[in-house]
């Protein structure tokens, strides 16, 4: 199969469409949208130096795609990232070899240092990654719950005296206070390239105006009028849920508030009309794997982080 490697035509809905596709196709444990796709080509930091590939074949189909671009955040310089995708139905014929050759030529000419990607953990992709050079370190687990049948923690009948549950919509005319959590819980994340924090208007475009972030199943907990915990909320608009980030501010912590947070925001959920929910864990963050565990959630696939630097590019 001939396939030619092009960049995503940001103004066709169609084009857009078809990256949805693929993307949902190999990897269906992400939320992965349209609008959210032209979004973040948008309004991409230019340091980021972000492009959208996509693999056609002659008679037009896009069978795969990639993301790429640098690690604008790292004070680290030459650090960047690659993600391809390609179409279960059509592996093995080359698009994923052709797209991370073009990423890496593009990447290497912007001026990286290291690349890494994100690879499932299963044999045929990580001997895909290793006979061109990737390494692999950490690993993070997908996780799904059956929001259609399975059961949910009940609510409690009264909250704890000064406590408060909000969805983020209450924060819309100021939500400086959301940045401000969302930052401090960012920060004990784990990750292999240090990142400086985002700033507010950095932030407002990346965050709080992407357009999966359903700012009413984001559900924010007070304790006397601050904000202690928060599940942050993206979905497809039609059946899929997705947690992007559950947390607590180290102040609040060991009191239930991110449990608390999520129980609201799964149930609500539900009642939408959602049917399934995803979240991620690195495998070492055995905490918050306890609390997916305890709200029914199971593992349904893993992930391993790859590297390539200089001395093992091919």
């Amino acid at each position: 199969m001939t396939v030619k490697i092009r960049d995503l035509r940001p103004d066709d809905p169609h084009d857009a469409e078809s990256v949805v596709r693929v993307r949902r196709a190999a990897l269906p444990f992400m939320i992965t949208t349209s609008a959210g796709l032209a979004h973040e080509l948008a309004t991409s930091h230019p340091d980021r130096r972000y492009r959208v590939l996509t693999a056609e074949t002659e008679d037009g189909l896009v069978v795969g795609t990639a993301e790429l671009g640098h690690v604008h955040r790292s004070p680290e310089p030459g650090q960047s990232f690659v993600n391809a995708y390609v179409d279960p139905a059509h592996r093995g014929r080359g698009a994923g070899t052709a797209l991370l050759r073009t990423a890496e030529e593009y990447l290497a000419a912007e001026g990286a240092v290291e690349t890494y990607a994100w690879v499932l953990d299963e044999p045929a992709h990580r001997s895909f990654a290793e006979r061109r050079g990737y390494r692999p370190s950490r690993s993070a687990h997908f996780l799904r719950l059956d929001l259609a049948a399975g059961p949910l923690p009940e609510l409690p009948a009264v909250l704890p005296a000064g406590v408060e549950l909000r969805p983020a919509s209450a924060f819309a005319a100021d939500p400086r206070p959301l940045f401000e959590a969302d930052a401090a819980v960012s920060a004990d994340e784990p990750g292999d390239v240090p990142e400086v924090a985002a700033d507010y208007e950095d932030w407002l475009g990346s965050v709080w105006n992407e357009p999966t972030l359903d700012r009413e199943l984001t559900r924010v907990v007070l304790v006397d009028g601050v904000v202690a915990a928060f599940c942050a909320v993206r979905t497809d608009g039609a059946a899929r849920y997705g947690s992007a980030m559950t947390g607590t501010l180290r102040a609040f912590r060991g009191r239930g508030l991110a449990k608390l947070a999520k129980t609201d925001s799964l149930r609500r959920a539900r009642a939408a009309g959602y049917t399934e929910a995803f979240t991620g864990n690195d495998t070492g963050n055995e905490p918050m794997l306890a609390v997916n565990k305890w709200f029914g959630y199971e593992i349904c696939a893993t992930e391993t982080r790859f590297a390539k630097k200089p001395e093992n590019r091919t």
